[in-house]
């Protein structure tokens, strides 16, 4: 092989050899790329019980994918568990509870949850099996209502508003049944926990709860309901989080996921009746 061939052959490899360099960095730099995007992704926690709870969260999450957001929700079985898990950092939000409730969680635990944005309010309501008006109600009758502090003052306050029974004044929805003070019909009240009010329709003569756990029922507040609570409720059902990541970006997104039009119209589509958008 003469030296004009072998410095052609030479020069050849060197051309081969620079290309493939060039062609292993552009596959490096895609796959840094690649990893940067995947690292750049944020996972969201969100603790939540039940629809239309978990719908909205459901529209809510492809809207966060196109900010790069994953959102992850975690479904509970109690109304206590969303709170541990937010107050302990096992999930960065959650979306099942009123403000009330919310205070009442952190004066007996200390913690230090913060509500985010009002999402909708749930019209409580008082439905029955067995009769079809308040009025007929016989002396005695016994009265569901949910056993957590603010749920007891909720119902108490609905009843009392509807001249059903009469509180002390200035107890608010501090009140419990100590604080009732006139009771003419002797009407007994069974406190019982949030998520066992709908089976209680058997078993009691009127049951006071939100739309949430009737709903399942086939009951309505609008069409059902015997008693409904007033407009001025304090207890709208509100994304809440924690003072150490109320004010982060993926927070504050979360938050306008959540009060987009989708889900607005959501709300009024199917849901007009019994959850009414507070934003």
């Amino acid at each position: 092989m003469n030296k004009k061939m072998i410095s052609m052959l030479v020069l050849l490899m060197v051309v081969l050899a620079g290309c493939g360099n060039n062609q292993a960095k552009v596959n490096q730099t895609e796959q840094n790329n690649n990893s940067a995007a995947v690292d750049s992704e944020v996972t969201l926690k969100i603790a939540t019980l039940i629809p239309p709870m978990t719908e909205i969260l459901d529209i809510a999450k492809p809207l966060l994918k196109e900010e790069g957001i994953n959102l992850e929700i975690v479904v509970l079985s109690d109304n206590v568990q969303p709170n541990d898990a937010l107050a302990n950092k096992e999930v960065d939000a959650n979306f099942f509870q009123h403000v009330p409730y919310m205070n009442q969680y952190n004066e007996n635990k200390h913690s230090e949850l913060v509500p985010i944005q009002p999402i909708y309010n749930a019209v409580y309501g008082a439905y029955s099996k067995r009769y079809k008006a308040i009025e007929e109600l016989p002396d005695g009758a016994t009265i569901a209502i949910a056993n957590d502090p603010t749920n007891i003052g909720r119902s108490l306050v609905m009843l009392d508003k509807a001249g059903i029974i009469k509180l002390k004044d200035g107890v608010g929805i501090q009140a419990t049944q100590g604080d009732i003070v006139e009771n003419d019909k002797k009407f007994k009240f069974e406190e019982v926990d949030l998520l066992m009010l709908a089976r209680m329709m058997d078993d009691a003569d009127l049951v006071l709860m939100t739309p949430a756990y009737a709903s399942p029922l086939g009951l309505t507040p609008k069409k059902d309901a015997l008693l409904t609570e007033t407009g001025d409720s304090e207890f709208v059902i509100t994304l809440v989080a924690r003072a150490d990541n109320q004010d982060s970006e993926p927070i504050q997104k979360l938050a306008k996921a959540m009060t987009s039009p989708e889900v607005k119209q959501f709300l009024e589509e199917k849901y007009s009746e019994i959850a009414l958008p507070a934003f």
